[in-house]
């Protein structure tokens, strides 16, 4: 699988799953609504640190965001 789209099926699983909107990720974490947009579209390439910065905004462990979920695997 495309590590972007990974990392954007993951974010956005898991921002969902916390409730959150992607404006509210974007008070949190200082990145525009429109970059998580395109992250969660797997047209973002993020570095490291913005994996691990998105994944503390939305409280979960930057390695969620990099893990294949079950439904993922291939």
């Amino acid at each position: 699988m495309d590590m972007r789209a990974l990392v954007g099926e993951n974010f956005a699983r898991l921002r969902k799953a916390k409730g959150l909107t992607q404006e509210e990720v974007e008070a949190r974490s200082g990145f525009s609504q429109q970059y998580l947009s395109g992250l969660e579209r797997g047209k973002r390439n993020p570095t490291v640190i913005t994996v691990y910065e998105l994944a503390e905004a939305i409280g979960v462990n930057y390695l969620e965001l990099l893990t294949p979920s079950d439904d993922t695997r291939e």
